[in-house]
């Protein structure tokens, strides 16, 4: 009976993955202000470029993006660039079978995690498929996967991602910070693959451009979305004289203008640094009071990546995808974790639809500074600061908490608390899941 019920599971799951991912395909090609815009511009006149004139970005010149976000770019095209948009979505929604694949076994709450990412990837929108976001949170979600058992996989796949986007590089620092006594495996991971990387960069002669995306777009203004940016697009919607939306040619983006946008706009870095610096040292110390490092891990990776969301001046819709992956590592972390991060994922499919609404959805309607997409922006940002601070205030508490007593831990529940919701801790398996080990 068992086994019928997980087969009838796996075809359950099968059916709804295509289901959704048919759908975001169909958005992705149909939907107004170009979801697919990134992939049948940009990354087709950079693979062309490439082609024609043997001047690679990343390689030959200088990029945005970290140089092995090139591969998937060059790979979509290899049917031609004129039907780069199909393979690029095919590209995506096969990476997003094997994330599926690997976290299939997880569970939360007896209810398998993966239904949540699928639910929270149709809320997203098309977007979820047409930026090479995609590629990098396919990687790390897999890596959440390796966490507990092979903290050296999990390394790579983490770097591989920060190599495509740099984001999850806050990841790797999560686990060398907490994976105690695996910290060599999850170094020797992340330099194998940095590595071989940046050999290949090199023998193509690469090197005077491989670090170029530090500083590709420091100089930038504010992005219309970014949260820094809502009083800014409030004061242009009002009338106010000097706020204006404005198109940056050389970006290729939308950004908005006005008294005091610039010093919000250099106020983001070390914004960002403080909250990053101060949520490594909150994780010490919840550590060092006894806190579970298993518990403590999702914590601090979820205020890494709700830092470079909230206090970014880059506001692009892509980056809500990021979520998925510390949320995930949240919920398949044992009981404790999985009842901590509930309410986080359960708000971030209305953070994730009210996205899809700004973009692609009514974008034009806010480019216009329409009061009403203006508020929706609003309520978003303010949902993303939550987010943000909802990740600071737990680590707090994780911090404060007196040593011996991890906060959530249920009272009379056993040791393998810390176990991550899988099959194996469904079924009565070893406990697999501690990282203070």
């Amino acid at each position: 009976m068992q086994q019928r019920f997980r087969w009838v599971e796996g075809v359950s799951l099968a059916v709804v993955f295509v289901l959704v991912h048919a759908v975001l395909w169909w958005l992705a090609t149909t939907a107004p202000n170009q979801p697919l815009g990134d992939v049948t511009l940009a990354y087709r006149r950079w693979i062309e470029i490439g082609r024609i004139d043997h001047s690679w970005v990343g390689v030959d010149t200088d990029w945005v993006y970290p140089v092995f976000a090139l591969v998937p770019m060059a790979a979509a095209a290899l049917g031609g660039t004129a039907a780069i948009a199909s393979g690029w979505l095919t590209i995506m929604v096969l990476l997003d079978a094997v994330a599926c694949a690997f976290l299939w076994r997880f569970r939360a709450f007896g209810v398998r995690v993966v239904w949540w990412w699928l639910v929270f990837l149709l809320a997203l929108g098309p977007i979820a498929l047409g930026r090479i976001d995609t590629v990098a949170t396919a990687l790390a979600l897999v890596a959440v996967a390796f966490v507990v058992t092979r903290p050296a996989v999990a390394s790579a796949l983490f770097t591989a991602a920060a190599w495509t986007k740099v984001w999850p590089a806050a990841l790797v620092g999560v686990l060398v910070l907490l994976r105690r006594g695996h910290r060599s495996a999850v170094v020797t991971g992340a330099l194998v693959v940095t590595g071989l990387i940046v050999l290949v960069d090199v023998l193509y002669g690469g090197a005077p451009h491989l670090l170029s995306f530090v500083t590709e777009q420091s100089d930038r203004a504010l992005q219309v979305e970014a949260p820094l940016a809502t009083p800014f697009m409030w004061a242009a919607a009002l009338g106010v004289p000097g706020a204006a939306v404005y198109y940056d040619r050389e970006i290729l983006t939308f950004e908005v203008s006005g008294a005091g946008t610039h010093a919000a706009a250099a106020l983001s870095t070390p914004l960002m640094a403080l909250l990053v610096i101060g949520g490594l040292v909150l994780a010490v110390l919840a550590v060092r009071g006894g806190a579970r490092r298993t518990e403590v891990a999702p914590v601090l990776a979820l205020l890494f990546v709700a830092a470079l969301i909230a206090v970014n001046k880059v506001g692009s819709p892509q980056y809500v995808g990021w979520y998925a992956v510390p949320v995930v590592w949240g919920l398949v972390a044992g009981h404790p974790s999985a009842r901590r991060f509930l309410p986080v994922a359960i708000g971030l499919l209305p953070l994730a639809l009210l996205t899809q609404v700004i973009y692609p959805g009514f974008y034009d309607q806010l480019l216009a500074v329409r009061p009403w997409m203006v508020s929706v922006l609003t309520v978003r940002n303010v949902l993303e600061v939550a987010v943000l601070v909802w990740a600071v205030v737990v680590l707090v508490r994780l911090a404060r908490r007196p040593s011996g007593r991890p906060l959530g831990r249920a009272s009379g529940s056993s040791g393998s608390s810390s176990t991550p919701a899988s099959e194996s801790s469904v079924h009565g398996g070893v406990d697999r899941g501690r990282m203070d080990a």
